[in-house]
C-alpha cells in the first residue's frame, strides 16, 4: 500500500546499533518488492538463476538480513493475505506493470538501458512461488514468519499494539493508519544510494517515526490522519479527492473535525463509501489469535537454498554467515539472538 502524505511526514534518524535488542515486525511485500526492484543488472534485468528463476529477493533476504541478525536485531516478517474486495488499485496496478513491461522491452530494443532500467523497476510483481521461497529461507535463518489474513501491514501493526515487536519496518507510512506505535524507514536501505536520473548519491540512514509524537505535533487524532490521508488517496481510493492535497486535506481536517462534514465540502466520486475506508483502517481484518513461532538459525539449510537449488556462490554465502560468527564469536550460534 502507499498514502500520499510523504510531505508531512516528521521523523528522526537513528542507527541500526540503537535496534540492538529489540524485535521488528517487517512488512514482507514491501520490501521484497523493494529488493526485486532494486537489486538488478544494469539494463534492469534480475538476478535469476540458469532455469530463469528470479533471484534477487533472496539476494536481499539474505544479504541485508544476515546485516541486521548480526547487530543484535530480531526480525518477524509479516506477509500480506487476500486483499480486501474493495482495494480498486490492484486494477491500476496490473495495467501499470503492463505498460512499465512494453516500454521496458522498447528501451532494451533501443538499447536505452537506463531507462530500461527504470522501466523494469515498475514492472515488477510478487507471486505465489516468490512468497514460498522468501517464507522458506527467513525461516531458515531463524527469522519468524506471520501470515495476515488481509493487509501485511494491518497486522504488524495489530502485533506491535499487542507489544510483541518494538516497530513496524516499511517504506509506506501506512502501518501508522492501522494504528502501529512505531514506523522504521529505509531498514534495508542503509547506506550510500544513487538519485534516479542523476550522478549524485545520497546517504540514507533508517528514520523512526513516533505515532503519538508525530500526531500530537500535527494537532490530530489517528482518526483525522486517516481522513486525510483518505482524502489524498489510499489504494482503495486511488488519486484521492481532485484538486486535494496534502496541504489542504490537512487543512480541511483541522476546520471540519470529522469525515462527515467533509464531505459535505468535497466533490467525492469513488465507487466506495469514504467510512467504509475509514471503518478498514480503524477496524481492520487480522488475526488475532497469531503465534509467533520460534525458528532456528539452519546453516546447511540455507545453503540447500540458496546454493544448490538457486545456484548462489558457495564461498560467497559460506564466507558472509562465518563473518557473522566470528563477528559475534561471543554467541554460541546466531539463533541465541532470538
Amino acid at each position: 500500500m502507499g498514502v500520499s502524505l510523504k510531505k508531512i511526514v516528521k521523523g528522526h534518524e537513528i542507527s541500526l546499533n540503537s535496534l540492538k535488542g529489540k524485535r521488528i515486525g517487517v512488512d514482507a511485500f514491501n520490501t521484497i518488492y523493494q529488493f526485486i526492484s532494486t537489486i538488478r543488472q544494469y539494463d534492469g534485468t534480475p538476478l535469476m538463476d540458469s532455469k530463469g528463476r528470479i533471484t534477487s529477493h533472496l539476494s536481499g533476504l539474505f544479504y541485508r538480513n544476515m546485516n541486521l541478525l548480526e547487530k543484535g536485531i530480531k526480525l518477524i516478517y509479516v506477509f500480506d493475505g487476500k486483499p480486501p474486495s474493495f482495494k480498486s488499485v490492484l486494477k491500476e496496478r496490473i495495467e501499470r506493470r503492463k505498460h512499465a513491461q512494453k516500454e521496458y522491452q522498447e528501451a532494451i530494443k533501443e538499447k536505452d538501458y537506463v531507462s530500461a532500467k527504470k522501466w523494469a523497476q515498475q514492472g515488477v510483481s510478487i507471486n505465489e512461488e516468490i512468497v514460498k521461497q522468501s517464507k522458506e529461507l527467513l525461516k531458515a535463518m531463524g527469522i519468524s514468519v506471520i501470515q495476515a489474513p488481509e493487509e501485511g501491514e494491518a497486522q504488524a501493526a495489530y502485533i506491535n499494539q499487542k507489544g510483541d515487536v518494538w516497530a513496524v519496518a516499511s517504506q509506506d507510512i501506512d502501518s501508522v493508519l492501522f494504528g502501529c506505535e512505531r514506523l522504521i524507514k529505509n531498514i534495508n536501505i542503509v547506506g550510500k544510494r544513487k538519485v534516479p536520473g542523476r550522478n549524485i548519491y545520497i546517504k540514507i540512514e533508517p528514520v523512526i517515526i513516533a505515532s503519538k509524537e508525530w500526531l500530537k505535533n500535527l494537532g490530530l487524532t489517528r482518526e483525522q490522519l486517516i481522513i486525510a490521508s483518505i482524502l489524498v488517496g489510499t489504494d482503495y481510493n486511488p488519486g484521492g479527492v481532485k484538486g486535494i492535497g496534502p496541504a489542504k486535506a490537512l487543512k480541511l481536517v483541522r476546520e471540519e473535525k470529522n469525515l462527515n462534514n467533509i464531505l459535505k465540502r468535497v466533490n467525492w466520486n469513488f465507487d466506495i463509501d469514504a467510512r467504509e475506508i475509514l471503518d478498514y483502517f480503524l477496524n481492520p481484518v487480522v488475526e488475532k489469535n497469531y503465534t509467533i513461532k520460534q525458528e532456528v538459525f539452519d546453516e546447511e539449510k540455507i545453503k540447500r537454498i540458496l546454493v544448490d537449488e538457486y545456484e548462489f556462490s558457495e564461498e560467497r554465502i559460506a564466507s558472509r554467515i562465518e563473518k557473522a560468527f566470528k563477528n559475534n564469536k561471543k554467541q554460541k550460534s546466531l539463533s541465541s539472538f532470538f
